[in-house]
Order: structure tokens, then C-alpha cells, then sequence
């Protein structure tokens, strides 16, 4: 049985995706399974072991649809699960004649090119991102009872890169090595450069080297407020390509951030994976929280906060104390 998911978003949401080709496995061993998703993902769905192959959207995306009926037919795909709902790959799944065609019931179109169909809104939802994921595998009589919290261990993340020496001869043994991932390239409410400036501090002074990662445009955001002159603090920003950062992630204590692919990343190898969120639905823990054997959430008790809902700037979130974070890391 071949089954293709599809997920064609961002780094924090396939990640959340991934546990659903664990728990296939788990009840259809002999499956395989085919991930459908975009060039800068590939890396961390590779990660899981649980995947079988990759088909790269980025590159078939824009070649013609007769080409990419075809591609879909030479996999020979049973089943194909449209985790995150895209118009042009669920017409292309319908026209390879594909079987089964699972979506959500609230996109207009699945009704024409999906034939079965779960009732759900992820928008007005209360349930996790993941748990909602798991809503998908009903038509293939899989049913997960277990608690959420127990997703980690269908990530499956054991295929991560040996990290090189480069950059394992950052990492001290004497110290806890920390990374805090400052930015959220505009995808979540962020803590603030003057809470990780003291927290940057409060680490060093206790034992800590601190790693500060991001994009190079993220880079040039925070650079001339976080860094300053100290042996213990480097700045990878724009630095690593994303196989490295995966397996840089794993190979440290601890990873502060906001709600960000890195935060995910982070949780799926096992590490300490600090969030900081904001309280206010759609964005709130409840919804996006990183699953982990380790992981642990900050978040004010706000639920209706005017000033979260009108901007950019959380107030919520900035005010989160960065002694409370920094306990959570050297306690850990």
C-alpha cells in the first residue's frame, strides 16, 4: 500500500505532520510512505525514518499538468492524504486515479476531488495542530486513543546527519550549550530582542554557551542588540544549511524560541524545547505547543488580551520574565 501525504507549508507544520507516517507503520507495517512537500522542508521530513521518499512540490509545481498526472501515476499511490489543503495537487491526485483521496470537509473543492471526507475546522478548533493531523487517518481505521503528549515517539526523527567537526568543536562539555532562536521570520509573535539580551547575559554568567540562530536576514535583525565581545556567545545565523541546523539542534542541551520550525525540530530529537507563546487563539500552546519527551511552554494567562489581538507586538509575551526561561534551561 503506497500512501502520500501532502504538506506543502512551513517547517513547524510538517513537523507536526510527521508522527502520522509513524503511526500508519505501526498499523500497516509493509506501507510505504511518500511525503509530498516543498525544497527548504526536505531535510527534516528526510529526518524520519518513517518516510520512504520525498516528492519535491518546489520542483514539479510549475511544469504542466499532464507531467505531473503522470509523475503521480508512475508511484503507483493507493492513497494520498491532503494534510494541508492545496486546489491544484487535489485535482492532479484525482486525474492520476487515485483511490482513496482524503481531505477536510471545510474546502469547498475536496467535494469534487477528494472521496472521503473528515469534518473538522482547524481554524475554530481547540485540539492541537497534531491531533487535528490525526483526524485525517480515520478512513484508514487507524484511531489514536493515546495521550497527544505521546505523539514523539511516532517522529521517528533517528535519520539526522552525523554533525561535522566544524561545528561539533563549538560545542564545550564543561558548559550547558544553549541555543535561542531570536526571530520567527514573521510567522509568530515574538519574545523580544531585550528579553534575549538579558537572558543572553543571565546564561553566560552561569556556565552556559549560547548559540544565536536564525536566516541571515533574521541575522541582521538582532546582531547589533544581542551581540557583544564574549567567548561564549556565537552568532550561526546564516550559517548552517538546514540539514546542519537539524543536526546541530540535537547535539545541544537546550533551544529557546517562539513558535518556530526550530522549536519543533528541537522537540522531535529529544532535546529541551522552551516556547515562548503568545495566549490568544489560534496562536496559543494549546494549538501549537512542541511535542517532546522534554519540552516546556511559557505562556501568560491572558485569554483575552485586546493588546495581543490588535498587533504584532505581545505584550503578553514581553512580559514573560527571562529568569523564569533561564531556571527552565539550567535546571534542566
Amino acid at each position: 500500500m503506497n500512501i502520500l501525504l501532502s504538506r506543502t507549508d512551513s517547517i513547524g507544520d510538517v513537523i507536526l505532520s510527521l508522527p502520522m507516517a509513524g503511526i500508519i507503520k505501526e498499523k500497516y507495517p509493509d506501507s510505504k510512505i511518500i511525503f509530498l512537500g516543498k525544497s527548504y522542508t526536505k531535510d527534516v521530513i528526510l529526518s524520519s525514518k518513517h518516510i520512504d521518499k520525498f516528492i519535491n512540490w518546489s520542483e514539479i509545481e510549475n511544469i504542466s499538468i499532464d507531467k505531473q498526472i503522470n509523475m503521480f501515476k508512475k508511484e503507483n499511490i493507493d492513497i494520498i492524504i491532503h494534510v494541508f489543503p492545496n486546489k491544484k495537487i487535489a485535482k492532479i491526485a484525482k486525474k492520476a486515479n487515485i483511490k482513496t483521496r482524503i481531505g477536510t470537509s471545510h474546502r469547498t473543492y475536496h467535494y469534487l476531488y477528494c472521496n472521503k471526507l473528515e469534518s473538522f475546522s482547524r481554524k475554530n478548533s481547540d485540539l492541537h495542530e497534531a491531533e487535528l493531523n490525526i483526524k485525517l487517518l480515520n478512513p484508514l481505521d487507524i484511531k489514536f486513543e493515546e495521550n497527544f503528549n505521546k505523539l514523539n515517539r511516532y517522529y521517528g526523527f533517528d535519520n539526522i546527519h552525523p554533525l561535522s567537526e566544524k561545528w561539533k568543536s563549538l560545542l564545550l562539555k564543561d558548559k550547558k550549550n544553549i541555543i535561542l532562536h531570536t526571530k520567527s521570520k514573521g510567522s509568530a509573535r515574538e519574545w523580544g530582542l531585550e528579553n534575549f539580551k538579558l537572558l543572553i547575559s543571565h546564561l553566560i554568567k552561569n556556565n552556559c554557551r549560547v548559540f544565536l540562530t536564525g536566516t541571515e536576514e533574521e541575522g541582521l535583525l538582532f546582531r547589533k542588540e544581542l551581540l557583544f565581545a564574549n567567548n561564549d556567545l556565537i552568532d550561526l545565523s546564516g550559517k548552517m544549511t538546514l540539514k546542519e541546523l537539524i543536526s546541530f539542534i540535537s547535539s545541544v542541551d537546550s533551544l529557546v524560541a517562539a513558535s518556530t520550525g526550530p522549536l519543533h525540530i528541537a522537540a522531535a530529537t529529544g532535546i529541551k524545547a522552551i516556547g515562548i507563546f503568545p495566549p490568544i487563539r489560534p496562536m496559543h500552546p494549546g494549538r501549537w505547543s512542541p511535542i517532546g519527551k522534554n519540552t516546556e511552554v511559557f505562556v501568560t494567562d491572558k485569554p483575552n488580551c485586546t493588546d495581543c489581538q490588535n498587533g504584532e507586538h505581545c505584550k503578553c509575551m514581553q512580559e514573560i520574565s527571562y529568569l523564569d526561561i533561564a531556571n527552565a534551561i539550567l535546571n534542566n
